[in-house]
């Protein structure tokens, strides 16, 4: 049994105006993760800093990606658009 009622969950959750936006900072929070893990490991290897390297890294990286996100994504959906069969 779900404890949340519908009423509850819907209070909790961002306008559908806030779409791309929310959109933008999940994408570039788990891409922006995913790359750092697999940079550091090839520029460094695993050693014992390795998971303070990632997250240095990733304090660059996350907030640049979520930019990025927001400034590609109107360019990708019109790519998209323009390359697959509505």
């Amino acid at each position: 049994m779900n404890p949340i009622s519908p009423a509850t969950s819907t209070k909790r959750r961002f306008p559908k105006r806030a779409t791309p936006y929310v959109f933008a900072l999940y994408m570039s929070t788990i891409m922006a993760l995913l790359m750092c893990l697999v940079i550091t490991l090839a520029e460094f290897g695993f050693d014992a800093d390795y998971f303070r390297n990632v997250m240095s890294a990733y304090q660059v990286a996350m907030p640049s990606a979520f930019v990025c996100v927001l400034l590609v994504r109107p360019v990708v959906a019109r790519l998209v658009a323009l390359t697959v069969h509505a």
